[in-house]
């Protein structure tokens, strides 16, 4: 008798939570506290979603005009969260409010419990733990940054609230497992107690369609060369390296995208340094700062620089350089984090030590002298891209981690 055989049938959609208690996906970027995280968790969002997934994202009311829920593309919904007054909170004074965001939640998810929780940074996982002890949720964490690297990269400098450290580990012990977003971090947690084998690494991704080499690029000034130097405008991103660089790197304009909003660049501490800077290196009248850009003005300017500058002091993972490389632009960026797996030393860009102008210039001018290396680590960068972070890869990546953890907490809670 011959035998038929019958597809498997599709696992069913989840309802999904994501819980980013200061980076919603609805801000405008480059401010002090709207960057990567923003962005990763936007496009996961939309590439579950794109999975036939329901999304709602968690994120604190920092406006009272804005509504209960709204919507952020077709599948995925913004909830924005009472915890704290309705304004702007600098993400490190937080903290207090954790306590009411995680009873919000707990609140929300008695009555309408969602298949499995994604929390992203420390104080969303405190918040989410909290409130998943209570709903009896599954729960993976996403930390984006780590106090520890972060005290020891700023030492007295850093803002973070002294417990932070104690919490992370908490967060991490407590939820059914991690996404790492790179290798190097499996290792910082590892140097904290917890398990390598309680991490998945899902690197963040790009938008391949979005972040391309063809399409408008702005147009060129009367240098020779253009650098881009892109993100938060924060001391540890490196802006101040890129700077002392192009002293050493004439016939060359440097563009420093992000920050406030360009009217109200002269009252930015951070520009104000920079600025200084540039005056004190000689190169005032080649450093040219936008301000905060729209998403839609990123792969503008990136289109329009020769070469892509990511210098920071460390970077958990790091966007902008995978949406450089997306838009066949080579990468100069400090050998740290997350871009030690992102960038590949020449091949789609080169690597420097943290913090070292002369070095990050020396590799900045040899690409500059040589077209055809420029257009060869570009090409590779695009490929590298298609291959490895675009986010339906990260989304489908993401989504095993999660059937993993549902799957292993279902007999869990059929016995209670």
């Amino acid at each position: 008798m011959l035998m038929t055989s019958h597809p498997l049938p599709a696992p069913a959609p989840l309802s999904i939570a994501l819980v980013s208690e200061h980076a919603s996906p609805l801000a405008t970027l480059g401010g002090v506290d709207a960057g990567g995280q923003n962005v990763h968790v936007a496009q996961l969002a939309g590439g579950l979603a794109d999975r036939g997934h329901h999304v709602t994202v968690y994120t604190r009311r920092d406006d009272p005009s804005l509504p209960v829920v709204a919507p952020l593309r077709p599948g995925v919904l913004v909830h924005h969260v009472p915890a704290g007054p309705p304004e702007p909170v600098p993400k490190d004074d937080l903290l207090p409010y954790m306590d009411a965001f995680g009873r919000y939640l707990a609140r929300q998810w008695r009555t309408r419990p969602p298949d499995v929780v994604h929390s992203h940074f420390w104080m969303s996982g405190l918040a989410t733990l909290r409130a998943t002890r209570i709903a009896g949720l599954p729960f993976l964490h996403t930390y984006h940054a780590l106090g520890t690297v972060k005290r020891r990269h700023q030492g007295a400098a850093d803002t973070s609230p002294p417990t932070r450290i104690v919490h992370e580990t908490d967060v991490g012990l407590g939820c059914d497992r991690i996404v790492a977003t790179c290798r190097d971090e499996v290792e910082e947690l590892a140097a904290m107690g917890i398990p390598r084998a309680k991490a998945d690494i899902v690197p963040c991704g790009v938008d391949p369609v979005a972040f391309r080499p063809d399409g408008p690029a702005v147009p060129r000034g009367p240098h020779r060369h253009r650098l881009l130097h892109l993100g938060r405008l924060v001391p540890r991103k490196g802006a101040a390296v890129s700077v002392a660089a192009l002293g050493r790197l004439p016939g060359t304009e440097l563009v420093v995208a992000g920050g406030p909003p360009a009217d109200r660049l002269g009252t930015d501490p951070e520009v104000r340094r920079l600025r200084a800077l540039a005056e004190e290196a000689g190169v005032a009248d080649r450093v040219r700062f936008t301000g905060a850009v729209p998403p839609a003005m990123v792969p503008v300017l990136m289109r329009g620089a020769d070469v892509v500058l990511c210098p920071a002091d460390y970077e958990p993972f790091g966007i902008v350089p995978l949406e450089a490389m997306a838009c066949g632009r080579p990468v100069v960026a400090s050998a740290v984090g997350g871009q030690l797996d992102s960038v590949a030393d020449g091949v789609t860009g080169r690597l420097v030590p943290a913090g070292d102008a002369p070095l990050l210039a020396a590799a900045v001018r040899l690409l500059l002298a040589d077209p055809a290396l420029r257009a060869r680590y570009g090409r590779a960068g695009r490929r590298r891209v298609l291959e490895r972070f675009s986010w339906a890869r990260v989304a489908a990546a993401t989504e095993r981690s999660y059937r993993a953890v549902v799957a292993a907490h279902a007999p869990l809670a059929g016995a209670l």
